[in-house]
């Protein structure tokens, strides 16, 4: 098994090669026989083993082992402990996600302070083909089906090619000592009992299941990878981002086939999960919208509007006092006094300085605000009409912030002035005011 994991190192892991690599070692046999592998390919190795606590002094044995093991190969060992069922309870989730979590964190700190260029793990083949089962009992998409990535940034999995038999007769070849994680042994976990019950019977039904398993999550991957495609080349026709939010035409995304599949595809990495209600938004009233943990969808007539969520208080104001220069927050506002105007813009407005009383104020718009629009003398129109006529979606409107002197709305910013700080013949004193 030795000459066969070299080449293929040299043949799938060539960038390991002169690399600092850290290697994630419970004291199992598969962490163990990845040490022995990897000492006597002569790699700069060093070893980082996690305690979670679960299981009582065996889980202290481990640790005691695996730095044994580690000071009397003259390898530098990192180990950490944690208090992993209160971590779970603390954030609501499993045991088995909590040390997931505790650990890769703690990988890719060692990473960053002890200057090791990759985290390597032992997870084989059949780890690879119990995920695939356990994906498939639970219901998942093509991605659930490709199983374990060889890898995933900074974390390597070399010995995914290799089977639980081929490191069996390695460790026993080579006298390798290692623990027995009595966890392992109970059916208490679903992975346990497909490796238990299920596995056994796919290979007496076919001894070369493995081999069978390993050619189709190949094929898989490559329809994966035409997936991906073509989904990049059609959300060039159907999605346009701006800023911080994408919108998605809803004319065209209608028109293509399987429309469904695009969205999930597209909308999958911004960690929602309510994909019916997604779908159905396609065909709702404008203003309906779906929540991930950091992102809204919201439909805005024609279209879909992808945006993060933004933890701003709505009633945050702002103050700004006489003859201040700037402001930076929550906008890039210019303030300087000039002694003629030129053509003003939507981003550009001049007012009489001596009609102002400060500090002026920047506020969100609320229901009921209302402004008289600069060329219409003495009428008075709802913020909200504004906002109507200017066709403005829903985010957009959310993203608007008001002028304000006393009470008064000065200018609905980057949209229109109003009439009642406009120059006159008489201004002795103008003000000009820049959305940059």
């Amino acid at each position: 098994m030795l000459q066969k994991f070299q080449n293929h190192l040299l043949q799938n892991f060539q960038f390991l090669s002169g690399k600092k690599v850290l290697l994630a070692t419970s004291g199992g046999k598969d962490s163990m026989v990845m040490v022995h592998l990897l000492q006597h390919l002569e790699y700069e190795i060093g070893i980082a083993h996690c305690n979670f606590q679960l299981r009582g002094m065996e889980s202290f044995e481990d640790q005691r082992f695996v730095k044994e093991y580690a000071v009397d190969h003259h390898i530098p060992v990192f180990i950490t402990q944690f208090d992993t069922k209160a971590f779970a309870e603390d954030y609501k989730i499993s045991t088995q996600v909590a040390a997931r979590e505790l650990r890769y964190n703690w990988f890719y700190e060692l990473l960053e302070t002890e200057k090791y260029d990759y985290i390597l793990t032992a997870h084989h083949a059949d780890d690879n083909l119990e995920t695939f089962l356990i994906n498939l009992s639970r219901g998942t998409g093509l991605e659930g089906l490709i199983g374990i990535p060889e890898q995933n940034e900074k974390v390597v999995r070399p010995l995914l090619a290799f089977s639980q038999e081929e490191m069996e007769e390695y460790a026993i070849l080579h006298g390798i000592q290692w623990r027995e994680d009595s966890s392992n042994a109970s059916d208490k976990y679903l992975r346990n009992k497909i490796r238990h019950h299920v596995v056994p019977l796919l290979k007496e039904v076919n001894p070369n299941f493995l081999l069978s398993f390993h050619k189709t999550q190949g094929y898989l991957q490559q329809a994966q990878d035409m997936v991906d495609d073509a989904a990049i080349i059609v959300y060039q026709q159907v999605a346009q981002p701006d800023g911080d939010t994408i919108y998605f035409d809803l004319k065209k995304l209608k028109k293509l086939p399987n429309y469904k599949s695009y969205l999930y595809q597209w909308l999958n990495e911004f960690g929602f999960k309510a994909w019916d209600d997604i779908y159905d938004l396609v065909d709702s009233q404008s203003g309906k919208f779906v929540f991930s943990s950091e992102y809204r969808l919201l439909k805005d007539r024609d279209s879909l509007l992808l945006s993060p969520l933004y933890l701003e208080d709505r009633n945050q104001e702002y103050s700004i006092v006489e003859n201040q220069k700037e402001v930076n927050i929550p906008l890039n506002l210019t303030f300087c006094k000039v002694m003629d105007i030129s053509i003003g813009s939507n981003k550009t407005i001049f007012v009489d300085a001596d009609k102002l009383h400060y500090p002026l104020v920047l506020r969100h718009w609320n229901e009921g605000d209302h402004f008289q629009p600069f060329g219409m003398d003495g009428k008075s129109k709802k913020i909200s009409k504004l906002f109507k006529d200017e066709k403005l979606s829903l985010i957009e409107k959310e993203n608007t912030w008001l002028l304000c002197s006393n009470t008064t709305i000065v200018w609905v910013i980057g949209l229109r002035q109003d009439e009642r700080f406009k120059i006159e013949n008489k201004t002795k004193n103008i003000l000009k005011i820049q959305l940059e």
